[in-house]
């Protein structure tokens, strides 16, 4: 897979993406990231990329012509299955759309900044507008990351374990069962017995109970 990113801070990018499980990604050739600075493709003095609102308005507008200009470039090389843009008007990122994105071959995204980006780019180049949450956060970097991370875990190779990521939270709408490691005891909390005895099959039956009375108590909207 390769995932373009635009951006007008690319340093914002460069650690949530060069460590762990996206930087093994990257390392085995199963993911390519690829950041674009903004500014350079601005064709105006001092590389601007936002003027003020049409109307007036407090908070800038990030300017058509340079994010028009970083996506045909783009496009004249690269056919994406999706031009992605962050935004907390989007839809709600979840699990099912990660997987679904993650069977996609190449994404580009778009980060917001400022106030927002011209309306004329959401109109006639975005197929897609992702938010990670109802809030605002400065900038589209942090949500393209987290987007980025996971879509790139689900990638087959990509964890060493293959079936870790069919475990995790929302895969089938419930929450993960609690987990436990060494040692069996400390200081009298116990770990449940169920997990010692060796019995498989009964411990899958308890780890999916635990994942309803969990989804049940926490998340009850997902059942």
């Amino acid at each position: 897979m390769r995932i373009d990113i635009i951006t007008v801070l690319p340093e914002l990018l460069e650690s949530p993406l060069s460590h762990s499980i996206m930087k093994r990604a990257q390392a085995k050739g199963l993911l390519e990231i690829h950041v674009h600075p903004l500014r350079q493709y601005s064709t105006l003095k001092h590389s601007q990329v936002d003027d003020y609102q049409f109307g007036g308005g407090a908070g800038m507008v990030m300017m058509l012509e340079p994010i028009v200009n970083a996506i045909e470039s783009l496009q004249a090389k690269i056919q994406y299955d999706e031009v992605i843009y962050l935004t907390p008007d989007g839809e709600t990122l979840n699990q099912k759309m990660a997987n679904q994105l993650s069977l996609k071959g190449n994404l580009l995204m778009l980060c917001g900044h400022y106030k927002g980006i011209d309306q004329r780019i959401r109109d006639h180049f975005i197929t897609k507008e992702i938010s990670i949450g109802d809030y605002v956060l400065s900038g589209g970097e942090l949500g393209a990351a987290v987007l980025v991370d996971a879509i790139g875990r689900l990638l087959p190779g990509v964890l060493n374990n293959e079936t870790s990521a069919l475990t995790d939270s929302f895969q089938d709408n419930l929450l993960a069962p609690p987990v436990y490691t060494r040692p069996e005891e400390f200081r009298g909390w116990k770990v449940p017995e169920i997990l010692l005895s060796g019995d498989h099959k009964k411990i899958d039956e308890w780890r999916h109970q635990e994942s309803i009375e969990r989804t049940k108590q926490r998340r009850p909207d997902l059942l």
